[in-house]
């Protein structure tokens, strides 16, 4: 049994956060019903398409990569009768994730005041850009420009390089991690109390948030961080890229212990008590030096060859691009990898979800626009009488 099994949650979302979000939630065994708005053809995931993706019209290896094990049900929330059908939904649904503009979810009816009558323990998790209160309210918003305004860009990168974004959607999947988290903190409160609640995460706040010790330091003491070169940390050395015969290595001795044992491994067990090498302190002084010495001692061998004799012993990394990542051995052999069985007949990867619960994890495909609707009108006790009507009034 997963952990999340027997719990409803009604998901009003699209494209990448909110979606990410209740993906975790269905990888732990929730039943999460995705609404799509049919007015606009469903999620707008479905047509975020890579030139080469072998996906039909309506699908996505995009929608997929954040859509497996939900169910779709399409509905237009603009109507009367759509609001009767999400109220009937809520009425057996433990939660409510919506990730919509700050001020959509009071005039779609999605908020706890306006369906407490119909369920007084529904949790209603509002995912926005900016807030559902405030100035930013119904302004739009999306991970790159909150990487921007949280700082972000002048973080990444050469010294010498404009700001530069980072390579991955890092703040619509960690807003979607502290959705989720939110989601199941407000089911326990509500199963311990009975009530529910309303609970705001918000993709600004997520990005400010993240900032951790670099706010704290500039805050406490004006310290403004900015981009260091080789990625390196800025307190401790080495922790950045270093180059081998043949390319790169990451090595972190962010312990002390740890540059004692990779001088041995390089040879030169002077270095441990060099004075411009012996602590933290002395490298950081000299991390132009120290860098020079490690490049040179790494340029013995092949990255291969250092990983083989540092995994295990130091922490160090090679530097892959996403194809090496995918295909190294570790998440080949350690089954990383979560394949679908799509209707069309293909295969369709992705990766394994990061909360392992022992067992194999769901591996359904995401749903093709209202495949579940039928099925679950019928399971709230509609006639096909009245689904027909539905259906008829463009509502379904």
């Amino acid at each position: 049994m997963l952990p999340l099994e027997g719990i409803r949650i009604i998901a009003v979302e699209q494209y990448g956060a909110g979606p990410f979000g209740t993906m975790q939630l269905a990888d732990l065994g929730a039943e999460v019903v995705k609404v799509e708005n049919i007015a606009e053809g469903g999620d707008v995931g479905r047509f975020v398409r890579h030139p080469k993706d072998p996906l039909p019209d309506g699908d996505s290896l995009f929608f997929q990569a954040f859509n497996r094990n939900k169910k779709s049900l399409a509905l237009d929330l603009k109507q009367e009768a759509g609001q009767e059908v999400l109220r009937d939904l809520v009425r057996s649904a433990d939660g409510l994730l919506d990730n919509l503009r700050g001020d959509r979810p009071a005039k779609l009816g999605l908020t706890y005041e306006a369906l407490k009558g119909v369920n007084p323990a529904i949790v209603c998790v509002h995912l926005s850009a900016y807030g559902r209160e405030g100035p930013r309210a119904a302004w739009p918003g999306y991970d790159y420009l909150m990487q921007a305004e949280a700082g972000y860009l002048s973080l990444t990168g050469e010294p010498s390089s404009p700001p530069a974004r980072m390579g991955l959607s890092m703040v619509d999947l960690a807003t979607g991690v502290q959705a989720a988290l939110a989601m199941t903190s407000g089911l326990l409160a509500a199963r311990a109390g009975g009530k529910g609640m309303d609970l705001d995460v918000s993709l600004y706040d997520t990005a400010m948030s993240n900032l951790g010790y670099l706010a704290c330091w500039y805050l406490t003491a004006g310290i403004v961080q900015g981009r260091e070169p080789r990625s390196s940390h800025p307190n401790l050395t080495p922790s950045q890229l270093y180059r081998t015969r043949d390319g790169w290595l990451f090595i972190m001795c962010n312990k002390e212990k740890f540059w004692g044992e990779l001088a041995d491994a390089l040879g030169h067990p002077e270095w441990k008590d060099d004075p411009c090498f012996r602590d933290f302190a002395a490298r950081l002084a000299n991390r132009g030096a120290v860098t020079e010495a490690l490049d040179e001692a790494l340029a013995a061998k092949t990255t291969a060859e250092w990983l083989e004799e540092l995994q295990g012993r130091v922490p160090v990394a090679p530097v892959y691009d996403i194809a090496g990542a995918l295909d190294a051995s570790f998440p080949t052999e350690t089954g990383r990898h979560l394949w679908v069985d799509h209707p069309t007949g293909r295969w369709v990867g992705s990766v394994s979800p990061a909360i392992q619960t022992g067992e194999a994890p769901p591996a359904r495909p995401a749903p093709a626009l209202g495949a579940d609707t039928e099925d679950m009108l019928t399971s709230l006790g509609y006639s096909p009488e009245r689904i027909a009507t539905l259906r008829a009034a463009n509502v379904i």
